[in-house]
């Protein structure tokens, strides 16, 4: 019968093999020595070293980032854009006491002069604050320390800088007359439409002519009646008129508060008013053919 009846694995196989000498203390080894290398106890090890380097790294890049960002800032205020605070109601209803406003101040460095109509800053010729001038109520000790960090590097406008905002109604050569015969303001004979003045307001009280030097403008406020402007310097020096090289910059948008967020443009009025370079270099007339001659 032989190998009847047994599976033909089983054929030839010892029943009841013995283990090879040294297998189970191989095993014992292995199960002694822990983890293999590279196994998922090293990777969380590793995984929170890099961590921790990246923290490091990232606490000892803070300190350099606020460098940076100071220094952008001050750039920034030095060279390109600045804010003002308004101290004062020279200028209203177009900006009112508390706006702050950003100034253009890139564009003077490429030679970039005001025009007619512009809102500018300027540095006060003189007195011309004294009037005007609404500081607010003093802060307190830390406080203030911390705004004049913040306002030295541009974060925050300047209320204490002796600055003034007007706008330019005639620049050099030009002839700045008030008033035409239905009260309004004229530039070189061209009167102005002005639906930028204070409502209530005249366009001027105060009668005057003056021929801007060349290098100069004059500037009025828009609430005329409450403005220390170039009319009430017409006894100084360059009567009342202000040097090119004091003006701080361009106005160009109101900035805060949000609801009165706007962009100071250029009036249409001042686009109609004639060079008086232009006006001088006219040919003469001509005499008429029948006119005799001496």
């Amino acid at each position: 019968m032989g190998s009847r009846g047994r599976p033909r694995g089983d054929q030839g196989a010892d029943p009841d093999p013995e283990p090879e000498a040294g297998a189970g203390r191989g095993a014992e080894q292995d199960a002694a020595a822990g983890p293999e290398p590279g196994g998922r106890a090293d990777r969380r090890r590793t995984a929170r070293r890099v961590k921790r380097r990246r923290r490091t790294r990232r606490a000892g890049e803070l300190p350099l980032l606020v460098v940076v960002a100071l220094c952008i800032a001050l750039i920034l205020k030095t060279f390109l854009v600045q804010a003002f605070f308004i101290p004062s109601g020279s200028m209203e209803q177009t900006i009112r006491i508390g706006d702050r406003v950003l100034v253009d101040k890139l564009t003077p460095w490429f030679g970039s002069k005001a025009e007619r109509g512009d809102v500018v800053v300027f540095k006060d010729p003189g007195g011309w604050l004294g009037g005007e001038s609404a500081r607010p109520a003093p802060d307190p000790v830390g406080v203030k320390q911390v705004k004049q960090a913040l306002t030295f590097i541009g974060l925050l406008p300047s209320a204490d800088e002796q600055d003034v905002i007007k706008r330019v109604i005639g620049v050099g050569g030009d002839t700045v007359k008030c008033c035409d015969a239905r009260g309004r303001v004229t530039v070189n004979g061209s009167p102005l439409d002005e639906p930028y003045i204070s409502p209530g307001n005249a366009p001027s009280e105060i009668p005057f002519e003056v021929q801007v030097p060349e290098g100069r403008i004059f500037v009025m406020g828009d609430h005329r009646s409450n403005s220390a402007d170039s009319r009430y310097h017409l006894d100084e020096a360059f009567q009342g008129t202000v040097s090119e090289g004091d003006v701080v910059g361009q106005a160009v948008v109101i900035a805060w508060p949000f609801g009165h967020w706007r962009r100071l443009e250029q009036p249409a009025t001042f686009r109609m008013v004639p060079d008086q370079a232009r006006r001088t270099r006219r040919a003469p007339r001509r005499r008429p053919r029948d006119a005799s001659f001496a």
